[in-house]
C-alpha cells in the first residue's frame, strides 16, 4: 500500500536516507529542508525518485501551518511523519550562553511538537499513522560534553512516551528511533559554545569525550543506509521488524545497544540499593 511519508531534516545524513528508502519501497515523500534548492541539487535523487522538497525551518513559529498546507497540497493524507530535524550542541553547560541552549531546545523538542501539531488533526480524522521520533543513544544515556543534547532528546523520549498511550485510541502508533554512532554529517556539523572550553575542563571526561567525537568522526561503523532500511521496516512490519509493531524504542547499531545495556544494569542496581529507601515515607 502506498503511504505518505513526511521527513523532516531531509537533506542530508540518515534523512536523506530515509527519504530514498521510503521512495524507493513506492511512498510518497515530502522531504523538508531549510534550504529546499540546496537540499535538491545535493540530492537529485530525491526528486528522481519522485519526492517532493518543501521548505521548513522547525524553529520558525509557522512550521505548524507549512505542514498543514503540505499536507493539504499533496491530497490531505499524511501515514508517516518523521521527526529528524536537528543538531547537537556539545560542551560545559557553564560555557554555554542562554541563547545557545533555547535554540537547542527550539530545534530538537520545539520543533518536533510545532511538526506534530501540523499531523496529527490528519491523522486523528483517519484514525491511523505512524509518528518516528529520531533520538539518540543520548536519549537514555548522557556523556560528558552532551548534556543540552541529551536534555533534549531526553526529553524527545518522555514525550513520545506520553504520546504513544495518548494517541492509541485513534490508532496512531509512535516509534523512538535510538541511532548510535553512523557514518554522516552529524559529527562534522555539531555546535560548540561561542565562549569555547573552560580551561577547567582540560583533561576532564568532558575533554577527553570532545577529542574521542573529533577523531571518530567519519570512521564510524553505522551505515545510515541500513538504518533506513530498519525504520522502512519498523513501520511497515516488515523484515526483522516482523511482529514487533508494540516495541516502543528501537535501538540502532551495536554500540548503542550496548551503552543502552550498561545503563539498565545501573539503572538495577540503583533501584535494588533504593528500596528501603523508596519504601520508607508513606505516612504510618
Amino acid at each position: 500500500m502506498t503511504q505518505t511519508w513526511l521527513v523532516t531534516g531531509a537533506s542530508s545524513g540518515l534523512g536523506t536516507a530515509i527519504a530514498e528508502a521510503a521512495l524507493q519501497a513506492g511512498h510518497k515523500v515530502i522531504a523538508t529542508a531549510r534550504n529546499p534548492t540546496k537540499a535538491a541539487q545535493e540530492n537529485p535523487q530525491v526528486e528522481k525518485l519522485g519526492g517532493i522538497w518543501i521548505e521548513l525551518d522547525v524553529t520558525k513559529s509557522e512550521t505548524t501551518k507549512r505542514v498543514e498546507d503540505a499536507i493539504t497540497q499533496t491530497g490531505g493524507v499524511i501515514d508517516v511523519v518523521v521527526n529528524n530535524a536537528g543538531y547537537s550542541l556539545l560542551g560545559s553547560i557553564e560555557d554555554m550562553s542562554e541563547s545557545e541552549v533555547e535554540t537547542q531546545f527550539n530545534t530538537n523538542v520545539h520543533g518536533p511538537v510545532r511538526v506534530l501539531k501540523g499531523v496529527l488533526p490528519f491523522m486523528r480524522a483517519q484514525k491511523s499513522g505512524t509518528i518516528v521520533n529520531i533520538s539518540s543513544s543520548a536519549g537514555l544515556d548522557g556523556l560528558p560534553t552532551c548534556a543540552m543534547y541529551a536534555g533534549t532528546k531526553f526529553a524527545l523520549e518522555a514525550m513520545s512516551e506520553s504520546l504513544s498511550r495518548e494517541l492509541e485510541p485513534f490508532g496512531i502508533r509512535v516509534v523512538i528511533i535510538e541511532p548510535g554512532q553512523f557514518r554522516t554529517k552529524f559529527l562534522a556539523s555539531y555546535v560548540q559554545p561561542a565562549a569555547g572550553m573552560n580551561k577547567a575542563y582540560l583533561g576532564t571526561p568532558l575533554d577527553d569525550v570532545m577529542k574521542f567525537f573529533k577523531q571518530v568522526n567519519g570512521s564510524q561503523h553505522g551505515d545510515p543506509v541500513k538504518a533506513a532500511q530498519r525504520i522502512l521496516e519498523i513501520v511497515s512490519g516488515t523484515g526483522m521488524a516482523a511482529g514487533k509493531d508494540k516495541v516502543l524504542r528501537f535501538p540502532l547499531g551495536p554500540d548503542c545497544y550496548k551503552r543502552f545495556q550498561t545503563k539498565i544494569e545501573s539503572m538495577q542496581s540503583d533501584w535494588k540499593e533504593t528500596q528501603e529507601i523508596a519504601h520508607s515515607t508513606n505516612y504510618e
